[in-house]
């Protein structure tokens, strides 16, 4: 078995780097695992456990999902938390909407449906985990600091390939492992 996910790569630039580098100084005293740079990814399908049989008719349906599909922009645009304002489990940053977005996960979802691997019931939220959060002490100063930062996630970046990960579950965090790669189309209405 194989913990696999497909996703977009994302490489943050020098300021939202600073920005996360900041928060993170800021709450060093909290229990809050950061995620490093190099992992950052936009998940479009999370397979979870997955027998190896199975990841060829994955990498297939995936390889058709983006088969001639044009490379597009992303937009970060802001920062948010999952959980509550009370219990917060996850600090991420989320895009602008963009069809193109939402184009290449209705044909993952497609293409996978026909290999007997269905999308589950949740919504579908564009965004990239920078932080777990383990335990916050000072909740007013954990929000403080959130708030702060809010307008400092501004960053386009290019969409130019999908990647089909394996998540090796570590005592020191996730390592990703690349099974394959699926390139996007260069598109030349893109600049």
């Amino acid at each position: 078995m194989k913990r696999l996910f497909a996703a977009i790569p994302i490489h943050l630039s020098e300021d939202v780097f600073r920005s996360i580098a900041s928060m993170r100084y800021a709450l060093e005293g909290e229990r809050i695992r950061w995620i490093p740079s190099e992992n950052m990814h936009l998940t479009l399908k999370f397979f979870g456990n997955t027998p190896a049989r199975k990841i060829t008719a994955i990498a297939e349906a995936l390889l058709k999902a983006t088969n001639d599909f044009p490379d597009f922009t992303l937009e970060i645009n802001r920062i948010g938390l999952f959980g509550s304002q009370h219990n917060p489990r996850v600090v991420w940053m989320g895009f602008r909407e963009e069809e193109p977005l939402y184009q290449l996960k209705n044909q993952i979802t497609q293409e996978l449906e026909k290999c007997g691997i269905y999308e589950d019931r949740q919504n579908f939220v564009p965004h990239l985990t920078i932080a777990r959060i383990k335990k916050v002490s000072d909740k007013r100063f954990f929000q403080k600091v959130i708030d702060k930062h809010k307008n400092r996630f501004q960053q386009k970046t290019m969409a130019n390939e999908l990647i089909l990960y394996e998540s090796v579950l570590k005592s020191t965090g996730a390592e990703y492992k690349v099974i394959r790669s699926f390139p996007f189309k260069k598109n030349s209405n893109v600049g």
